[in-house]
């Protein structure tokens, strides 16, 4: 007989890293995620950027800190993302 385990399924998730931008608002940190792309016409590698804003449950995540983000079910009219991880702590200034 085989045995069953208790495990749900992995789930396909979007997850990014960025860095924390904002932290003033209850339960929310704003992200910014910069990638590289090659500009179409010139070839040129340029940089873009994208701000997301992810609930943050405990308020634990502050300015300048390096975090995954994972793409969830919508929180608000803002919010579809949730801070999974601690990547890098900010440094002191």
């Amino acid at each position: 007989m085989s045995q069953t385990q208790d495990t749900a399924p992995v789930k396909n998730t979007r997850t990014l890293v960025g860095k924390v931008v904002s932290d003033k608002r209850a339960k929310t940190v704003t992200v910014l995620v910069e990638r590289r792309v090659t500009h179409e016409l010139y070839g040129k590698i340029v940089a873009r950027s994208s701000k997301y804003h992810a609930h943050d449950e405990k308020g634990e995540f502050k300015l300048g800190d390096v975090v995954e983000i994972a793409e969830s079910r919508p929180i608000s009219k803002t919010k579809s993302w949730v801070v999974t991880r601690l990547v890098k702590k900010a440094g002191l200034a």
